[in-house]
């Protein structure tokens, strides 16, 4: 189980580098969202999934840090 401060931390250092290593790290934040029934979050999630897939980097960041600053009201 992780604590919410380590999912921020792994949002936060997600940078556009090998794209393989970055879905994986989105992958595993997602699960943890879905076990915690975070269901509006791992949409959100999907969608900067979906925008890093399509190229669309400014979408993917913003969602991104979306998801960070609801995870850090939740923490």
């Amino acid at each position: 189980m992780q604590e919410l401060g380590a999912l921020i931390a792994t949002l936060n250092t997600l940078k556009v580098g090998e794209l393989g290593a970055v879905r994986d790290q989105l992958l595993e934040v997602r699960t943890e969202l879905e076990r915690r029934d975070l269901a509006e979050l791992v949409s959100k999630l999907d969608e900067c999934h979906a925008a890093l897939g399509s190229g669309d980097l400014k979408s993917f960041r913003r969602l991104k840090e979306t998801i960070v600053s609801r995870l850090g009201h939740l923490r």
